[in-house]
């Protein structure tokens, strides 16, 4: 039971990323993670460094999307179910600043406790190549 609630919670969370994408709204998402959250990106990224709560958690979703035109999961597996979930995930994305499109894999570790996420981990092939698309 445990296993399947969190596969659920993160497929939820991300079926909510994907709408907050398109509409702006994060209150869909707000709902799927703790209030102490935190979120660890990586620094070299135009969006690193560490996010907490949910007040950071909106800043970051602002600041993918002053950064990313697109930002599609193309596929994604689950590689562990019991937490810390570990997903695979590969992205195809559209950078604002110069109109670059990249495709990249993202390694996440996912903590979810009580039904509600409280931390991730990506982990990025390489970020000098993101960030590089990313800059104008």
């Amino acid at each position: 039971m445990v296993i399947i609630m969190s596969v659920s919670v993160l497929e939820g969370m991300y079926a909510a990323e994907a709408e907050y994408f398109t509409t702006g709204d994060f209150a869909p998402l707000q709902s799927f993670f703790a209030p102490d959250f935190v979120l660890h990106q990586a620094e070299g990224l135009p969006y690193g460094g560490v996010w907490r709560g949910h007040d950071g958690l909106e800043r970051f979703f602002a600041a993918m999307s002053r950064t990313w035109a697109a930002f599609d999961f193309v596929d994604q597996t689950f590689l562990a179910t019991t937490s810390p979930l570990v997903v695979l995930t590969n992205v195809r994305a559209r950078a604002r600043a110069t109109g670059r499109a990249l495709g990249f894999p993202i390694l996440q570790t996912i903590t979810v406790a009580a039904g509600r996420i409280t931390e991730v981990r990506p982990f990025y092939w390489d970020t000098a190549a993101i960030a590089a698309a990313c800059s104008a």
